[in-house]
């Protein structure tokens, strides 16, 4: 049973949580309605992540025996079969599209989770083999979930919080080719065909290019006109100090340990990271939902 709750990597089911960040900025989180709604949208997430994720590695069994931590995948390491992956794949992409299908009347939502499934199956039949292409599209699988989130709550998407999400997602996804960089140095094993059109150099340079990006787009928007509309703006440039803490702290991991490999694992184990995150969100929760109480104009 062990090795078929690992084939579908639950622990990945976290960057589904993308869908909450429209409600959450626009500070109609507690909509219980919409929070119902939300929650649908993630397990329909979740399950076509997990049917991706089979798929993928099914097509990557013989690479991933050669790699120190995908080899533990059940696939690779053959403690499930091929066949029966298969079948649990398919039936999680008809769940995950009927609960689409069911939550949202209008198809919006149907729309995105398929072109969401669309552009992952087309990265694992081939495009992630294509370098540059491969973690565009895993920066537009972060911006999908955002939309679907802008769908379900009906909350409109500025095109900040769409910048700012796909910047951070290609952060991310730079820091992990260079984890996979590093590790063909020091194995001889190239993991990725598209390790081919990286470098050490290349990556280093998108890194600080996109941070910095990323920092200056974020800091934008909470001066941006469309917060400062809503009468709370003026006060979110605070929680600036706790993107950058982060930004940092994952420079650090990338750069010193060279452990950016799986964002999920940092998400899951690195403390600094977790104080970091809670400590953003409790300062935009304070500022968004508890702004009649706020003391920083007194």
């Amino acid at each position: 049973m062990l090795a078929y709750i690992k084939l579908l990597r639950p622990k990945d089911w976290a960057k589904n949580l993308f869908l909450f960040v429209p409600s959450f900025f626009a500070g109609k989180l507690f909509d219980l309605y919409k929070f119902e709604l939300l929650l649908g949208g993630f397990a329909a997430f979740s399950f076509l992540a997990s049917s991706i994720y089979i798929i993928n590695d099914y097509r990557d069994i013989e690479s991933d025996r050669k790699h120190p931590e995908k080899r533990k995948r059940p696939l690779a390491a053959g403690t499930v079969n091929k066949i029966t992956a298969l079948i649990i794949a398919i039936s999680l992409f008809f769940a995950g599209m009927l609960i689409s299908y069911l939550l949202d009347s209008s198809g919006k939502f149907l729309f995105v989770t398929s072109l969401y499934y669309v552009l992952n199956l087309g990265y694992s039949f081939g495009l992630k083999n294509v370098s540059i292409v491969d973690i565009i599209i895993v920066a537009a699988g972060f911006v999908l979930r955002v939309k679907g989130g802008s769908v379900l709550s009906e909350v409109d998407l500025s095109q900040w919080l769409t910048i700012m999400t796909f910047l951070l997602a290609l952060f991310m996804a730079i820091a992990k080719r260079r984890d996979d960089v590093v590790l063909k140095s020091s194995t001889g094993e190239e993991m990725r065909k598209s390790m081919k059109g990286y470098s050490l150099e290349f990556l280093n340079m998108m890194l600080g290019l996109f941070c910095a990006i990323l920092i200056v787009t974020y800091i934008n928007y909470t001066v941006s006109s469309g917060v400062l509309y809503r009468q709370f703006g003026h006060r979110l440039y605070y929680t600036s100090l706790f993107v950058i803490a982060g930004i940092m702290r994952y420079l650090q991991i990338t750069f010193i340990q060279n452990k950016a490999g799986s964002p999920t694992e940092i998400l899951y184990k690195d403390r600094f990271i977790q104080i970091t995150l809670l400590l953003w969100i409790a300062s935009f929760y304070f500022i968004l939902y508890m702004k009649d109480v706020t003391i920083f104009d007194k």
